[in-house]
């Protein structure tokens, strides 16, 4: 997941910009009244005319089914991984909407997720929103080469602590490049024991290229999940938001490939 070369540093920010297209392109799509799985099929068309393909369609992980949908879909109590099969409710006025966007071009990944709100939220669930957005501005601005990754964790946790609410533990960013998932699993917290995160102090290295992602509940923190599905959830029903970022760490600071995502509107669909 380290690059060097500048063809390859090339592929993954034109990887990257793909998911920025389509989360631009969501935004005037998004409204009340849509299913899920009409969502779904907008972002496989989106791809489809980008000349990319989804990276999370038919992905696999031990003890899942290879995942249904074309992005990660994650409504209100949903946390990240909700699919287009979850339900058939469509949005309505006041929702939230997490939408993951995970692309494969030209055998690069760009791997991208931002929150929005359907025509109008509350301001709590707007407090919630800013929250997360800053959390990752914040994490993103503690991402220097030479240091631990456990400065990204600092940064983000005391803002959303600040904040009033509470990041979701034992989910994380990670690298990527031509794969979608690899080494090293960035912590969104400070761990609280010895072996809790083995990659804390290991250092942002020029070349290294993240995911980082944090996922910040309204209530508690705790999360369930159904045995072999794939949507999580909060426990206690409380709202969850979700932003990630593509990072490639330079010589001199970072290069978020993705940072222009900080452009898209809180609320779509008026």
């Amino acid at each position: 997941m380290v690059v060097k070369r500048q063809r390859d540093v090339e592929a993954a920010a034109a990887a990257a910009q793909r998911v920025v297209d389509v989360h631009f392109a969501i935004v005037e799509f998004l409204a009340a009244g849509q299913t899920l799985a009409q969502v779904d099929a907008f972002v496989g068309e989106t791809l489809e005319s980008m000349d990319c393909r989804s990276a999370f369609l038919r992905y696999r992980i031990p003890g899942h089914p290879p995942f249904p949908s074309h992005s990660c879909l994650s409504p209100n109590t949903c946390v990240v991984h909700g699919t287009h099969l979850m339900t058939d409710a469509p949005l309505v006025p006041g929702d939230i909407l997490s939408v993951d966007i995970g692309v494969s071009y030209k055998g690069w990944i760009g791997d991208a997720a931002w929150t929005y709100g359907i025509e109008a939220v509350d301001e709590a669930t707007q407090r919630l929103m800013t929250a997360g957005r800053e959390c990752l501005r914040l994490g993103l601005d503690a991402m220097q080469p030479g240091r631990p990754l456990l400065d990204w964790a600092r940064a983000v946790e005391g803002h959303v602590t600040d904040a009033g609410f509470s990041l979701v533990r034992g989910l994380g960013g990670h690298g990527y490049g031509r794969r979608l998932h690899g080494p090293p699993f960035i912590s969104n917290v400070v761990p609280r024991q010895p072996g809790e995160w083995p990659d804390a102090f290991r250092t942002f290295e020029p070349g290294l290229l993240v995911a980082v992602e944090p996922m910040i509940n309204a209530g508690d923190a705790a999360i369930t999940s159904t045995s072999g599905d794939w949507p999580i959830h909060t426990t206690d029903g409380s709202l969850s938001v979700h932003y990630e970022a593509d990072v490639l760490v330079t010589e001199h600071g970072r290069d978020v490939l993705t940072g222009s995502m900080f452009d898209l509107p809180d609320i779509v669909g008026r």
